[in-house]
C-alpha cells in the first residue's frame, strides 16, 4: 500500500521537475527576446513569433502555462520593459515597484484634493 504512495509522491514530484526544467527555458527565451530587442529593436515580435510556434506552444505547456493569445501578449509587454528576468524576479525591483505604484496613487490623492 505505501510503496504506491512513495510512486505517486516520486511521479509528483518528477512531474513538478520537469515543469520547472520547462519554466527556465521560458525564462530564457524572455532574456534573450530582451537582448534582441536592445540590440536589434525586435523582442516583442520574436518572443511572439517563438511562443506561436509549435515548439513554443509546446514548451508554454509543458511549463503549466497555457499558450494562449493572452499569454503571447503578456510576454511581448514584458520583453518590451527590458528588464531582465533575473531583476523582475528579484526581491529589491518588486519592493521598488510596490512603492513606485504606492507613489503614484499618493501623487493621484493629492491631485484630486487639489
Amino acid at each position: 500500500m505505501t510503496d504506491g504512495i512513495d510512486v505517486t509522491a516520486y511521479n509528483n514530484e518528477q512531474g513538478n521537475r520537469a515543469r520547472k526544467l520547462f519554466a527556465a527555458v521560458v525564462l530564457a527565451a524572455l532574456d534573450d527576446a530582451i537582448a534582441d530587442d536592445k540590440k536589434y529593436g525586435n523582442g516583442p515580435e520574436q518572443i511572439a513569433r517563438w511562443a506561436r510556434s509549435k515548439d513554443g506552444r509546446e514548451v508554454l505547456t509543458c511549463a503549466g502555462i497555457d499558450p494562449t493569445e493572452r499569454v503571447v501578449q503578456g510576454l511581448m509587454e514584458f520583453v518590451s520593459r527590458g528588464v531582465r528576468t533575473s531583476v523582475a524576479l528579484s526581491r529589491e525591483e518588486s519592493e521598488r515597484r510596490h512603492a513606485a505604484e504606492a507613489a503614484a496613487l499618493e501623487a493621484e490623492e493629492k491631485a484630486r484634493a487639489a
